[in-house]
């Protein structure tokens, strides 16, 4: 597997596998997508994202996360697509379960990271929020951009940190019930929600920064957690995502 940065009229250009993705900052979303076509050993070339040009959003479509086009296809930004795609350009190894109950239980896991009420989403806006009364989290601008941009509301400020901190423990005890059974994984063998957990962990302690040198204002609002989320924030949580670095995943991180 390999991927190389390139222009975006050059990313238009080509055919193949190609993916628009924030730069210098670990997005979960991003790095969940590169972390599906590295494991199935599927090359691409990726865009660093530019939210001014016009080519790249003609091209893309919408600029919410990462985009990813395969030959001449429609752009595909949701999860579930850019996993489908994944599954269908290279069947082996599967992330996704066969047996129907497994795979419902991978997608219902997946969501609950990925999805517009997951654990990315509300972790997201809860950092907004605390920048904006300035506890913590982003910086004012960065704040008020994705506040703007992903449905921030002041009045729901108490539910985000509740979510958050729900959607831990939830994943904190499917890693346990498998440890119980002497297996590592969320699904007892690798999946894509594995890939997702190591991803998302980034919103909660990002890898150090040899392994991840990323933009500093950002890492500092990634690593700020209120005392709920710290309680709530599992060991075996940040284990999992460095079993899953030094058995199937690239570092360091090519942002």
């Amino acid at each position: 597997m390999s991927f190389e940065y390139v222009s975006v009229d050059e990313a238009i250009a080509r055919r193949g596998l190609r993916m628009v993705v924030v730069g210098n900052v670990p997005s979960p979303w991003g790095e969940a997508a590169k972390g599906i076509f590295h494991v199935k050993r599927l090359d691409y070339a990726a865009v660093r994202l530019v939210y001014d040009n016009e080519a790249l959003k003609n091209w893309a479509g919408q600029l919410n996360g990462p985009v990813v086009v395969y030959d001449q296809e429609p752009p595909r930004s949701g999860w579930a697509e850019i996993l489908m795609l994944a599954e269908r350009l290279a069947p082996n190894p599967p992330l996704l379960p066969l047996e129907p109950n497994a795979r419902g239980r991978a997608v219902l896991l997946a969501e609950k990271f990925c999805g517009s009420d997951g654990l990315g989403w509300n972790r997201r806006l809860q950092m907004v929020h605390a920048g904006a009364t300035n506890t913590g989290g982003f910086a004012a601008r960065v704040g008020g951009y994705l506040g703007n941009k992903y449905g921030y509301d002041a009045a729901d400020a108490a539910r985000y940190p509740r979510r958050v901190s729900e959607l831990l423990g939830d994943f904190a005890r499917e890693l346990r019930a498998q440890r119980e059974l002497g297996k590592d994984y969320y699904l007892g063998a690798l999946s894509a929600v594995d890939i997702y957990s190591a991803a998302f962990m980034a919103l909660f302690k990002p890898l150090p920064a040899e392994q991840c040198d990323m933009n500093a204002g950002i890492r500092a609002a990634f690593e700020w957690l209120d005392a709920g989320t710290q309680a709530a924030l599992d060991p075996i949580l940040l284990e999992h995502r460095d079993m899953m670095y030094a058995r199937h995943l690239a570092l360091p991180l090519s942002l």
